[in-house]
């Protein structure tokens, strides 16, 4: 095992020379730094982090928490999508990621307890934002650096959030099939208490009511965001009476949930069913039809999450603020012109 000694042995500098370049102190010159680091780097001797982390308080790693278990949220690829973003900013900045794993919200929670309580991260992402969220409550009493991807319920003014705005992004994204001359139109969201879902709902409720056409309860669908809960929508909605003609979806891959039920069921895309989403994950494009939607800008999303939680934990006195990511519509193939009948 090589230690401090044998690094300051062969560079004929004293120990604690060695660990002042180790903590990059400023007072050390530049070229004892590289005589330091190169004779650490031949020599293979890595400081001990914990050790060192004990001395700064600090331990260079971020938690980052799913909504749901994480074999669930993982199948999603907005949330790989999300980490690669985090990471390409905590690598840069040379700490260190941990995931949440737990299962139930139970599991979730008490590993958060954890992560605070053995102070193994420094500051805590969370990837979602709900009601009454145990979470945030326990992070808010404990005064322990946090930032949020979506819009907090309350206390928006003191709590560091990153965003769309999936309000203008509801509505304009529904303004597109309300201008090829869809009338009726359902939304097929994730679960009711997740700010996102009601953000775009309300977008799509907004243009709806402009367009004077009729604000149908039956074309509301509350579902899982996975291809599975697009099934089971289509399944609900190709029941009605008067299905509707636009789909207004609020996940990608739950849309591929709904193209696959439409299929099956001897139905086409965008000859039957013109057919809008949200969030532009790599399958979007390759699905068959392309499919249109709202490109959010989630490695965006991650990184800027990142950036604000670590200049929390690096400045308590950090002021709160919101970070809003554009978006932007991407046309692609699985919306037509309906015809006025």
């Amino acid at each position: 095992m090589v230690t401090i000694k044998d690094v300051a042995k062969i560079t004929g500098v004293a120990p604690s020379t060695v660990s002042r370049v180790i903590a990059d102190n400023p007072r050390i010159s530049m070229d004892t730094k590289e005589k330091v680091r190169k004779a650490m780097k031949e020599l293979g001797y890595h400081p001990n982090v914990n050790a060192r982390n004990l001395a700064v308080k600090s331990t260079k790693a971020i938690g980052v928490v799913l909504p749901s278990s994480a074999d669930k949220a993982l199948q999603n690829p907005f949330f790989p999508e999300i980490l690669r973003g985090i990471g390409s900013v905590t690598h840069g900045m040379e700490y260190s990621m941990t995931l949440s794993s737990g299962i139930t919200e139970d599991e979730i929670f008490d590993e958060v307890q954890r992560m605070v309580y053995g102070s193994y991260v420094d500051g805590i992402i969370l990837l979602y934002s709900r009601l009454n969220d145990r979470v945030m409550n326990f992070l808010r009493e404990k005064d322990f650096p946090y930032v949020i991807v979506g819009k907090p319920h309350e206390h928006a003014h003191t709590i560091t959030h990153v965003d769309n705005d999936n309000y203008i992004a509801g509505k304009e994204i529904t303004n597109h099939l309300i201008e090829m001359g869809h009338e009726k139109i359902a939304f097929i969201g994730g679960s009711k208490d997740l700010f996102v879902t009601m953000d775009r709902e309300a977008g799509y409720e907004a243009a709806i009511k402009e367009a004077s056409l009729i604000n149908n309860e039956d074309y509301k669908i509350h579902t899982e965001f996975l291809k599975s809960g697009g099934r089971e929508a289509v399944e609900t909605l190709l029941g009605l009476s008067a299905p509707p003609t636009g789909l207004v979806i609020s996940d990608d891959l739950m849309s591929l949930g709904v193209l696959s039920m439409l299929e099956e069921s001897g139905y086409s895309v965008p000859r039957d069913f013109s057919l809008v989403s949200f969030n532009n994950v790599y399958l979007s494009e390759i699905t068959s039809p392309a499919l249109t939607t709202v490109d959010i800008h989630i490695h965006d999303l991650g990184a800027q999450s990142a950036k604000a939680l670590i200049e929390k934990t690096v400045n308590k006195t950090e002021s709160p603020k919101r970070i809003t990511v554009p978006h932007e519509i991407v046309y692609r193939n699985s919306v037509s012109r309906r015809e006025a009948h």
